[in-house]
Order: structure tokens, then C-alpha cells, then sequence
């Protein structure tokens, strides 16, 4: 065989040994219910759909924290939320690449699957968690050890990541149906956002910052202003959460202008 023959083979062969770990390696990261853990999630939307609530969504992030958990528990033949070494619920889950404004764990021994459940809604902070409206995703992991079933449910209120754009859209859309303008001042409402205190630009009429988890809806303090009736436009910016590490947060600004300016920004939109 020529040498450039060989060099051809060998090169063949890396590649096709290269598509072989990719396959392999995504097979082992794609997040395949077992059938404890399929009990346990269907059991848990029956309890949710039972109060009205919106079923639990599965979480691979949640569920790979959930797992790595479950092991540890099953190694210590015990039950425990963090164990020395092991760092807290919220940094497992982030970790693990979750994104989230708040996280709860429950944490169960017992021989049968649907023994833990009955465990967990038969407890007051367990069941709480279980049917908690604000909690809206879910990672399951059960382990076994002898006879014994070690589980875990690691919930959360998922939030997705979004740029500073998306942001200032949705929280834009809130205060556009509610019949203000929006102005075109992002910039100024974004360094407003970075600032502790004064403003940026022209001065508005009020400055409303605040940091959520949440921005499907304004918060209640922002909506008794915009009831008062006294403005008519409004600029929004979104900045960097200030200790934002274990739990997603979005920092907003937005900057209310009086009905004199609102002519100013009508003709800006146009």
C-alpha cells in the first residue's frame, strides 16, 4: 500500500471512530426517563392537574443535578439535602446548567416508588413543593441500593435566558397595552438601569427600577403608577443583575415621562 494510501486509511478510520464517540457520548447525555422516575413526574401532574395547576415540565438540567444526588445519598445510605463536600441545591442545579428564580428539593427513601410519592404529599413542605403554582419544572432521579429506593425531585421556576433586547421587548409590550408610547430611549433607560440612583438623558418623571424572576407580568408597585393616569410614554432598559449568580434575575428600568413630553415621544416612534 502507497503512503498516501495508508495515510487515507488512517485518516478514515480517526474519522469514523470520531462520529462513534460523538454518537455514543450524545447517547449518554440524552435524558431518557426511567420508569421510576416516569411514575413519579405522572404522579405529581395528577396531584397538579387535581388542584388546577399547570403540570410540571421535565428538566434535563434539573434532572442530571437530581441523579448526581441521588447517587449520594444511596453511597451514604442516608437522607440529606447537601452533605459535606456537596455544594447547595442551587449551585448543583446551576451547574448542571439550569436557569431559575427560585429551586426546592425533595428528598425520599422508601421500597416502592409510589410509597414515595405518598411519602411526599402526606408531608406539609413536601407537598407544598409538589403543588407550589409558582414551580413549573421538574427533575427526577431514583437510585437504588439493596432494597431500598433512594429519590429525588429538584423543581424549579424555570426562566429562560434572553438578552437585553428580549427583555426590554416583553416588559415594552406590558406598558405599550397599557396605552403609553414607548419612547426611543433604550440607551438612556439602559445606563439609567446600570446607575444606583439619577438618570441618563433627558429627565424623566419617574424612575421605577426593580430585579425579577418573572417578566411575564410588572410588578404591583409599577402598576399603581401607571394607574394614576399621569403619563403617557415610557422607556425601557434591561441591565446586569447585581449578584445574580445562583439565581437568574432580571434587572429593569423604566423611565416615565409626563403627558408634555409625550408628543416628543409619538413623533419619535414615527
Amino acid at each position: 500500500m502507497s503512503a498516501t494510501l495508508r495515510r487515507f486509511a488512517i485518516l478514515a478510520t480517526l474519522t469514523l471512530l470520531a462520529l462513534l464517540f460523538t454518537e455514543t457520548l450524545h447517547a449518554s447525555t440524552r435524558a431518557q426517563l426511567t420508569a421510576p422516575e416516569s411514575m413519579l413526574l405522572q404522579s405529581a401532574n395528577r396531584d397538579r392537574a387535581a388542584a388546577r395547576l399547570a403540570p410540571l415540565q421535565w428538566d434535563i438540567a434539573l434532572a442530571a443535578a437530581a441523579q448526581a444526588h441521588a447517587v449520594r445519598m444511596a453511597q451514604h445510605n442516608n437522607l440529606s439535602h447537601q452533605f459535606p463536600g456537596e455544594p447547595p441545591i442551587q449551585d448543583r442545579a446551576r451547574q448542571a446548567g439550569a436557569h431559575f428564580g427560585l429551586i426546592a428539593e425533595n428528598v425520599a427513601e422508601g421500597p416502592s416508588v409510589l410509597g414515595l410519592h405518598t411519602q411526599w404529599m402526606n408531608s406539609a413542605p413536601h407537598r407544598a413543593n409538589l403543588l407550589d403554582p409558582e414551580l413549573n419544572a421538574v427533575g427526577i432521579a431514583v437510585v437504588k441500593s439493596g432494597n431500598v429506593l433512594f429519590a429525588v425531585e429538584d423543581f424549579s421556576a424555570s426562566v429562560p435566558e434572553m438578552s437585553f433586547d428580549s427583555q426590554e421587548r416583553q416588559i415594552a409590550a406590558h406598558l405599550a397595552a397599557r396605552g403609553l408610547h414607548i419612547a426611543d430611549a433604550t440607551e438612556d433607560a439602559r445606563k439609567t438601569c446600570e446607575m444606583d440612583r439619577g438618570w441618563s438623558g433627558q429627565r424623566p418623571a419617574v424612575i421605577l427600577r426593580y430585579e425579577t424572576g418573572d417578566l411575564s407580568r410588572l410588578p404591583a408597585d409599577v402598576e399603581d403608577k401607571l394607574q394614576s393616569g399621569k403619563f403617557k410614554s415610557a422607556a425601557v432598559g434591561a441591565c446586569e443583575a447585581a449578584d445574580a449568580v445562583d439565581f437568574v434575575r432580571y434587572r429593569i428600568a423604566i423611565l416615565l415621562y409626563r403627558p408634555e413630553l409625550a408628543v416628543r415621544a409619538h413623533f419619535i416612534l414615527k
